[in-house]
């Protein structure tokens, strides 16, 4: 065993496993929400608004707009990272970049007066973007190097798999 132990340097794992195909994945699956999101908005999304009472028109209006500015949000997030994994940005430039994309249309808690009179497809298209924007700010935080705390009932998930990891290795190099 090699006894020079202080001259190694801890290999940062996050960005490896932003590099890796699990972006592929969740890249296809935002852009495609994205074009399944503008088809419904501009077709059978707006079919179904125009029956809707006064109060359920304006709500759809407010989340499909929210809903909308997330995911052009997230559109800039993935084609950032997606730059940067086909080697066209700089990692560094990458930052400066997504530091100006601020994930504002993030609604603390989901429902409120209303909210399940709305379409269920919208309903449905705001749960997955949900869902999508949840693994952008984990992919961010694994590409930035900072250490996520696994979610309950995680178990397995990648967050929980680098946090075993790192407590694994912690030890050793103690």
């Amino acid at each position: 065993m090699d006894d020079n132990r202080e001259a190694r340097h801890p290999i940062a794992i996050g960005p490896r496993i932003v590099a890796a195909g699990g972006f592929e994945l969740l890249y296809r699956e935002g852009m495609g929400l994205i074009e399944e999101v503008a088809a419904y908005l501009d077709g059978d999304g707006r079919a179904e608004s125009r029956g809707l009472p006064r109060e359920t028109s304006f709500l759809y209006a407010t989340e499909s707009m929210r809903l909308t500015t997330r995911l052009m949000q997230l559109a800039s997030w993935l084609l950032l990272q997606r730059a940067v994994n086909e080697g066209e940005l700089t990692a560094e430039n990458a930052r400066i970049e997504k530091e100006k994309v601020r994930f504002s249309a993030t609604p603390s808690e989901r429902g409120g007066p209303g909210f399940d009179t709305l379409p269920a497809r919208l309903r449905d298209y705001i749960a997955r973007g949900d869902r999508v924007f949840e693994r952008v700010l984990q992919f961010d935080k694994l590409e930035r190097g900072a250490v996520i705390e696994p979610a309950r009932g995680a178990e397995g998930s990648i967050t929980d798999q680098l946090a075993r990891l790192k407590a694994a290795f912690g030890r050793l190099q103690q």
